[in-house]
């Protein structure tokens, strides 16, 4: 008799495990994904959508017949529970930091037997964030760097966007906010703060709706913040930083670096 290799169908209830598997060629264990997908594209298009952030349907779950369900954090613990009541087999990662979101990805490729081919992918992601941190290191000026995660209220980074800022080659002007992990303990209740700590970039990520720099630019007292006076004020996807998996680590990471270095090379 054969062991099964790790689950065979598979809920991604949040983005990241789903691309990850993806990446992996393991897509065909997906049998169900939550409804704010976006990477890979091809997977709204392939994968039933089961589910939000803080709602599912249950209803539509159990009749996939999943034998795993990937989570995200303390926010999708009621899902959990109510899955697990169920008799449904649920896995929730709680990952904050860079190396979490490592240490995640190596968990989901074991769990489906892709342990060797995962490591190598993430060695790859890994050496490619000590290059860029090396490039950090050798600007000549590191710039003050304010992610806001949402306009109203402002908040800002979490911990691993804070760190990819970090070795990206900037320093997050409120790092002592993104230790929190909830946002509501990250909102900057004085925005006048934000202006007193003037930031050299602006990076707006809001949850999936639009960054709107001119909002950003207009508002009272911002008029002689660098971001503002030398126009660096720039979207970045949520797909591509907001979600702690391999696009965070890949393509966000990239995309601060270059304006980054672009910053370094007209108005440092």
């Amino acid at each position: 008799m054969q062991i099964p290799r790790g689950p065979q169908r598979i809920v991604c209830l949040t983005e990241e495990a789903t691309e990850w598997l993806y990446l992996l060629g393991e897509e065909a264990r997906i049998v169900g994904i939550s409804g704010y997908t976006v990477r890979p594209r091809r997977a709204r298009e392939e994968k039933p959508k089961v589910s939000a952030f803080l709602t599912a349907k249950f209803d539509r779950i159990l009749q996939l017949e999943p034998d795993c369900v990937f989570g995200f954090s303390d926010l999708q613990a009621d899902i959990a529970s109510a899955l697990v009541k169920k008799g449904v087999q649920v896995t929730i990662f709680n990952q904050r930091s860079i190396e979490d979101i490592f240490s995640m990805l190596y968990q989901v490729a074991a769990m489906v037997g892709r342990a060797e081919d995962g490591l190598r992918r993430l060695e790859g992601m890994r050496s490619r964030l000590l290059e860029i941190e090396a490039a950090g290191r050798a600007l000549p000026r590191r710039p003050r760097v304010y992610f806001e995660e949402w306009d109203e209220p402002p908040i800002s980074a979490i911990r691993w966007v804070s760190e990819l800022v970090r070795i990206a080659g900037g320093d997050d002007c409120f790092p002592e906010l993104a230790a929190q992990s909830l946002g509501k303990d990250r909102i900057i209740a004085d925005g006048s703060e934000i202006v007193r700590r003037n930031p050299d970039i602006v990076f707006g990520s809001w949850c999936g709706k639009k960054f709107r720099a001119e909002k950003v630019a207009a508002r009272a007292g911002w008029g002689e913040v660098n971001a503002v006076r030398d126009g660096q004020l720039f979207e970045i996807k949520s797909a591509d930083i907001l979600q702690p998996g391999p696009a965070a680590l890949t393509d966000g990471v990239e995309q601060l670096h270059a304006r980054i270095l672009e910053w370094s090379r007209t108005c440092a």
